[in-house]
């Protein structure tokens, strides 16, 4: 009998953990109800990540940008958002210049990017440092219209910023391993049962 539950248990995890692949390329929520197959793109959050750190007088602006996808020099400006906030214009390496239908030739990034943006206080930092960051960005076939997103840059020198969102797969692989913990524990229980009182 408990060899039996075992193997039923057993049966069951297999069968979940073939399905993950599938729920890796299946096709996201934005996409259903259309037909497309090479032009299933991401959403804007995840195609283009940003966040910011304080490190001295600057801010550091970085941006992860996605395979195939890629950000627009021109189109990227860093603004205060805190009242009390005074920033120079963002410095910017050079980018790889690209031709497209979109915007002509002109500079872009792929991979990642990051901004180097001087700043100042008025009144010795009463308010919360924030920003708000501009920028677009298009991938083969599709172009994201611009995007405006506040800041709150993170204190510190670490080279990736703290507040960077997980990747899709991230999240797939911590909600797989708890689908997995909760299996096994049904699998270890070795078929006791729960004491009901009635």
């Amino acid at each position: 009998m408990q060899r039996t539950q075992i193997t039923k248990s057993v049966f069951v995890l297999l069968a979940a953990l073939a399905c993950l692949p599938g729920l890796v390329h299946a096709k996201p929520w934005w996409m259903r109800g259309i037909d497309a197959k090479e032009t299933d793109y991401l959403p804007p959050d995840v195609a283009f990540r940003v966040a910011a750190r304080v490190e001295g007088n600057t801010i550091k602006v970085r941006w992860v940008i996605a395979d195939g996808y890629y950000l627009y020099r021109q189109k990227m400006e860093v603004r205060a958002e805190s009242p009390d906030l005074v920033v120079a214009p963002a410095q910017l390496p050079d980018g790889v210049m690209k031709t497209d239908p979109y915007l002509g030739t002109s500079q872009v990034y792929f991979q990642q990017v990051e901004a180097i943006v001087p700043y100042s206080r008025i009144d010795a930092g009463a308010h919360p440092l924030q920003i708000k960051v501009t920028y677009q960005g298009c991938t083969e076939g599709l172009c994201y219209p611009p995007m405006s997103k506040v800041v709150f840059p993170v204190t510190g020198s670490s080279a990736a910023p703290n507040n960077m969102p997980p990747y899709p797969w991230e999240r797939i692989a911590i909600l797989g391993g708890a689908f997995a913990f909760l299996l096994a524990g049904l699998i270890l229980r070795k078929g006791r049962k729960l004491d009901v009182p009635a």
